[in-house]
């Protein structure tokens, strides 16, 4: 296994990587791998590919399987705070939720009476609230799920009420919202736009909102712009430090907006996440691939 190529933009990144540890290749064929979730109750991690219309699992000894062989074209997942699973479905332009019985419900399909577009990415907060992005990805071909005419005015990030079920749109000002991201505190909502991939006029940036007590955002803001490719999956650490997604691998970003390093991967990263035993081992899913480094700091989910 080749030692992690890290790059340094600042001392302490020193303090947040390992500089002798090892990326693994944990498997690879796919043809985009996307939405790393690790359940530590079982020790294992899943992941969608999407073109492939399947979701993956891959345990510690044991190694890779397929988890789902058709997953509605899946894209992010993520675990509410029962260890469940939530999904992101370009087919059905839904968020689904995998009951312990294998069943799935359905948490959101459409806002103010007309279907989603494609959510793409998906988060759970301490109150049970799932928030997910709803780019038109998976509807712009049918390579991604199946070619549709977008119904909603825009592409927006949604809250669904843990309570009522009751689906809102929190922001309204992003051409392509994709990967999105809690500080440990709750108190800052990173959203990722990814909009340069498809329009030459597009966002490549980061953007920041703060949170209110009410879950209410405002401030919005950029925090980092993306310069190699776009941002996609973000996740952030125990310290607040954001850890981001790249055509060149996993950037990283202080509290601040201060860039402090990236990992580099031999693909383009769509997603990443963390995980293990210790949550102190990035699990990186990139074009065909998904990669496993330890790192010195641990994950804040």
């Amino acid at each position: 296994m080749p030692t992690a190529e890290i790059y340094r933009f600042s001392d302490d990144y020193m303090q947040l990587t390992l500089p002798g540890a090892s990326i693994e290749r944990l498997n690879t064929g796919n043809l985009w791998a996307e939405g790393p979730v690790y359940f530590p109750a079982g020790d294992f991690l899943i992941w969608s590919d999407i073109p492939n219309d399947c979701q993956w699992q891959w345990v510690p000894g044991l190694g890779c399987r397929v988890y789902s062989h058709h997953s509605n074209n899946s894209n992010g997942n993520t675990r509410d705070r029962q260890g469940r699973l939530v999904s992101c479905q370009h087919l059905t332009r839904s968020v689904v939720r995998t009951e312990w019985d294998g069943s799935t419900t359905t948490l959101a399909d459409g806002h103010d009476g007309k279907p989603l577009n494609s959510p793409n990415d998906v988060i759970v907060a301490s109150d049970g609230a799932v928030w997910f992005t709803d780019p038109s990805y998976g509807i712009l071909s049918d390579y991604e799920g199946k070619k549709s005419t977008p119904e909603q005015a825009g592409c927006y990030v949604y809250r669904i009420d843990p309570d009522t079920g009751a689906v809102t749109a929190m922001i309204t000002s992003l051409k392509m919202p994709n990967g999105l991201a809690f500080s440990p505190d709750e108190k800052t909502l990173y959203v990722a736009d990814s909009s340069r991939s498809h329009y030459s006029d597009g966002y490549h940036h980061i953007f920041a909102f703060d949170v209110g007590p009410d879950w209410s955002l405002s401030n919005q803001r950029v925090f980092a712009e993306i310069e190699h490719g776009v941002p996609d999956g973000m996740r952030t650490d125990e310290l607040g430090n954001l850890w981001s997604s790249s055509a060149r691998g996993v950037e990283t970003y202080g509290p601040d907006g201060s860039h402090k390093g990236y990992i580099a991967i031999p693909e383009t990263v769509s997603n990443l996440c963390f995980g293990g035993r210790k949550r102190n081992r990035l699990f990186i899913t990139a074009s065909t691939s998904v990669y496993a480094v330890y790192v010195a700091v641990k994950g804040s989910e």
